[in-house]
């Protein structure tokens, strides 16, 4: 049985302290360009020191893969100096500082973009109101996609991180690769599943290349994954355990996968015997950690949880209560705050963005 209060030696050779890191939230905290700004960091410094780690949002590798507006910016060597105050901000204490790098793809707004087509891996529009037709990338781009994370990766080392997470989820450019919904090309890029899992292949492959290349000390490189999709076609399990097992034989230091809640089931399984989270440690079958994420309030949770993972991620329960660490490590579980009053959103560092994103949360709660 794993404990939360183990620390766990990664694969590249990095050590967290725990198994308690803090999860990829959108926050919309930095400036319309990208650049970090004095509330975002204060925002971080305060989840910081008590988790084994802390995974940022969002950082786009290029300026047409934003998302929304206020979101962080890894795409130039302009945003070097801001992520290096980001990253000594996190670094307190022992917990590891890890940027999230994407690319927003077919996901991001044309106002984002300031009037400009999105891209993706085919000109085939989400299935959400208000959304745009991309753009399909040709070959040379696709190319320079990868080319532009491997440089978001040496801005991530050069700034001080420990690590990046490669945002392979949540619908977003490089998921939209490996879906057969968001991906109809016919040649090397698209058409059977080995060919949608190659701009995922060759993505990893080079990056963890470069960052081989690029450091002399042990650096994190992780990979975030959503389990399946709504459309159809769409991604299912099954396509998904081919894409772990053959991610989990890569020199990756963890899996994370992306879940509402850690307990849940597939949506297409007419016979509930074994959650999304059993199925894809299984597959896993200890080769590389898992970082199990959704819904974990208290130590009791995260216990459950790690049952099936080797690390557990804290989304909303971190925003509410950003000491919640140290709390469920000592078995103080009745002082964790999971409601959140007005007058407390300027004392936790909580802008409106995240504000009306804590309100929604615990509006489901209620329900």
């Amino acid at each position: 049985m794993t404990n939360l209060e183990e620390s766990i030696q990664l694969k590249r050779g990095v050590t967290l302290k725990n198994r308690a890191v803090m999860a990829p939230m959108t926050n919309m905290m930095s400036f319309f360009d990208g650049t970090i700004t004095d509330n975002e960091i204060a925002y971080y410094a305060l989840r910081s020191g008590e988790l084994g780690a802390v995974i940022t949002a969002a950082a786009n590798v290029q300026a047409i893969g934003k998302g929304w507006e206020g979101e962080l910016g890894v795409h130039d060597d302009k945003h070097i100096p801001g992520l290096a105050k980001l990253a000594a901000a996190i670094k307190k204490s022992g917990t590891k500082a890890i940027l999230q790098i994407f690319h927003g793809g077919r996901m991001s707004p044309s106002a984002a973009l300031r009037g400009a087509q999105p891209v993706s891996a085919s000109a085939v529009k989400a299935e959400r109101p208000e959304a745009v037709e991309p753009r399909a990338l040709s070959d040379e781009e696709v190319v320079q996609v990868i080319e532009d994370f491997k440089a978001a990766a040496i801005r991530a080392i050069r700034a001080g991180f420990d690590g990046i997470e490669i945002h392979g989820a949540n619908t977003y450019l490089i998921q939209q690769f490996f879906s057969p919904h968001s991906n109809r090309r016919e040649d090397q890029w698209g058409g059977s599943l080995e060919k949608r899992y190659h701009f995922v292949d060759r993505l990893v492959n080079e990056v963890i290349e470069t960052v081989d290349n690029e450091t002399q000390e042990p650096f994190i490189v992780g990979y975030r994954f959503s389990p399946e999709e709504y459309e159809n076609p769409g991604i299912r399990i099954e396509d998904t355990l081919y894409l772990v097992d053959h991610l989990a034989d890569k020199k990756l230091d963890y899996l994370h996968i992306s879940l509402g809640d850690f307990k849940q089931f597939s949506k297409f399984d007419e016979v509930r015997e074994e959650t999304i989270l059993q199925k894809i440690h299984d597959k896993i079958a200890g080769r590389v950690p898992l970082i199990s994420v959704g819904d974990i309030r208290n130590s009791a949770d995260a216990k459950e949880a790690l049952e099936n993972s080797e690390l557990v991620a804290l989304g909303r329960v971190i925003l509410s209560d950003p000491h919640w660490a140290s709390k469920a490590l000592s078995g103080r579980d009745d002082l964790i705050r999971l409601d959140v009053t007005e007058e407390e959103r300027e004392e936790l560092k909580l802008n409106s963005g995240v504000w009306m994103f804590m309100q929604a949360m615990m509006a489901d709660r209620i329900k």
